[in-house]
């Protein structure tokens, strides 16, 4: 696996988020994106929660994407390289930050135009242990027109019109601090298509 920039890790520990278009090779988003598709093929995404246990529910208007949870047993070999990645990614800031992260969860997100996700975090009220979120962007030929940025307004929850603007390039890794870092997915104007998940300080059960 290759090392994570120096820069990479160093905009993580000073603003609470960071990203790199080139950590993730063109042949495996390529397949990734296929392999998306597919199971979108098959009906294996479904409507995505907001909320945790007790208080989990579908609601379009504040969260409109579908997704398609995965899991180790998935023979493609492209997921697993990329849950390879996630372990390398997993292990670097345990070594750097000393985070504790144990286990990981991922997911396919598939978002139809028009939809997106309202701000919020993604560390669960009650249930602190998603520490670190990534987003790995699989569409094709975005561009600033196309809109679906993801809206990143740190820990100081700044206002839209302070917060960090990026789009969902392709190939493109975002990764933040899953309590501190307020976010916002805005509607886009064509199908988007991502990889989104959290590296955790337990021992993962379940999804979701």
């Amino acid at each position: 696996m290759d090392t994570l920039p120096e820069g990479f890790l160093n905009d993580l520990e000073t603003q609470g988020w960071a990203y790199c278009d080139t950590l993730i090779c063109e042949s495996l988003r390529a397949q990734l994106l296929d392999i998306a598709g597919l199971f979108w093929k098959r009906g294996l995404f479904h409507a995505a929660h907001i909320g945790h246990l007790a208080t989990k529910k579908a609601d379009p208007v504040i969260r409109g994407d579908q997704i398609c949870w995965l899991d180790a047993h998935i023979p493609e070999a492209a997921i697993q390289d990329f849950l390879a990645f996630a372990t390398h990614l997993q292990n670097t800031l345990n070594a750097t930050y000393f985070l504790g992260l144990r286990s990981q969860e991922f997911h396919f997100a598939h978002y139809e135009p028009g939809f997106g996700y309202k701000k919020h975090l993604d560390q669960h009220r009650n249930n602190p242990h998603r520490k670190i979120s990534a987003v790995l962007y699989l569409n094709e030929n975005w561009t600033d027109e196309d809109g679906g940025e993801l809206c990143l307004y740190g820990p100081e929850n700044t206002p839209i019109e302070h917060a960090t603007r990026l789009i969902p390039a392709p190939g493109r890794l975002v990764v933040f601090r899953s309590d501190l870092v307020w976010h916002e997915v805005l509607p886009g104007r064509k199908p988007r298509w991502s990889l989104t998940g959290w590296l955790r300080d337990d021992f993962l059960l379940s999804n979701g």
